[in-house]
């Protein structure tokens, strides 16, 4: 399992990548194992702003539904619209392709409440 080390993560599984004051966020490679075959994703195309904590989206897999915690608050400056098409690309590179939405921080004070990979290993039992 992966755990990149630039990443911070959340109780709730999900990942963010900070590249200046924008937050890249999706599932980590442990929560899409669990879930199992990703099948649809589902992100309100008129969402505009999340707030820490607040539900932005869900993930159906196979066997479950599973929402999606937003782990910062901000503008939502970018959905990645490619997974409606391929939402396995969530399973296959969680990391990577198969990021979720991007956000214009509106408090970064609001990382230092998040896991680092150690952190988030220890929570998940690795």
């Amino acid at each position: 399992m992966n755990f990149p080390e630039n990443l911070k993560y959340t109780q709730s599984h999900e990942w963010v990548l900070v590249e200046g004051n924008i937050a890249t966020v999706g599932i980590t490679d442990h929560a899409q194992s669990e879930l199992g075959d990703v099948v649809f994703v589902d992100i309100s195309s008129s969402l505009t702003e999340v707030k820490k904590g607040e539900v932005f989206g869900t993930i159906e897999a196979v066997k479950t539904v599973a929402d999606i915690y937003a782990p910062v608050s901000g503008k939502v400056v970018e959905i990645n619209t490619s997974i409606n098409d391929n939402p396995e690309v969530v399973n296959k590179d969680p990391y990577g392709a198969g990021w979720l939405i991007k956000i214009e921080l509106s408090n970064p004070e609001e990382l230092n409440d998040l896991l680092d990979a150690n952190a988030y290993k220890q929570l998940i039992g690795h």
